[in-house]
């Protein structure tokens, strides 16, 4: 299995390693929040593990987790500004969250795992897929809650691309509040839950579908 493949499916950081929950389960109301956030992580991500990956070899061991957080910081600042200045009224809804990416256990898992240990091409792929895995994870479950809690989907992308984005909005013939559970705290971890059971039997059939030679030690 490829690099990138295992960090997006087999070691998801959402639904198998259960890491970054708590931005998952905050910001997932809507989908427009939602990839707001993974757009954010992913941009820290990648520029974290890319650069800690290219310097690696001149980290002291006694200060790496130091060194580890100042250049999250960094990213993370970075990703901050650039929301500020393109896309500020999406970045008032979720300005608590990216602003916590620089302790997100998902990216500096990677890091300590992955990113310090090997190559830039290697890293750029694990970064990649860690990526995607967390933004399917919180795309999904901001697509569910918005369209049990409110109806519809894509509502407010012009939040983020610009008021042509307004028209992409599907509304469904629902009640017209919706389920208001599912937009609420309680509903996050109900529906994060039903959707963690029915992504694990997927990759259980997934991995039982391999070769034998080919899988993984657990």
């Amino acid at each position: 299995m490829s690099t990138f493949s295992r960090a997006a499916i087999t070691h998801n950081p959402a639904w198998v390693q259960l890491l970054g929950l708590c931005p998952l389960l905050a910001v997932s109301n809507n989908v427009v929040n939602a990839l707001g956030l993974s757009l954010a992580s992913a941009f820290v991500l990648f520029g974290s593990n890319c650069t800690i990956s290219m310097i690696r070899a001149w980290i002291p061991s006694f200060a790496r987790l130091p060194c580890f957080v100042l250049i999250i910081a960094t990213f993370t600042t970075c990703t901050v500004l650039l929301l500020q200045a393109f896309a500020f009224d999406l970045y008032l809804r979720i300005a608590l969250f990216v602003q916590i990416i620089v302790t997100n256990c998902m990216i500096v898992g990677r890091i300590e795992a992955f990113a310090s240990k090997q190559p830039l091409a290697k890293t750029i792929l694990d970064a990649a897929g860690t990526a995607c895995g967390f933004a399917i994870a919180l795309l999904a479950l901001g697509a569910i809650r918005e369209l049990i809690g409110h109806g519809t989907l894509f509502a407010g992308m012009e939040l983020l691309f610009g008021p042509t984005a307004a028209s992409w909005q599907l509304t469904f013939n629902v009640s017209e509040q919706g389920l208001l559970i599912a937009t609420l705290p309680p509903g996050a971890f109900i529906i994060a839950g039903l959707a963690l059971g029915f992504g694990n039997a997927l990759l259980k059939k997934f991995r039982s579908r391999q070769p034998s030679n080919n899988r993984e030690p657990s």
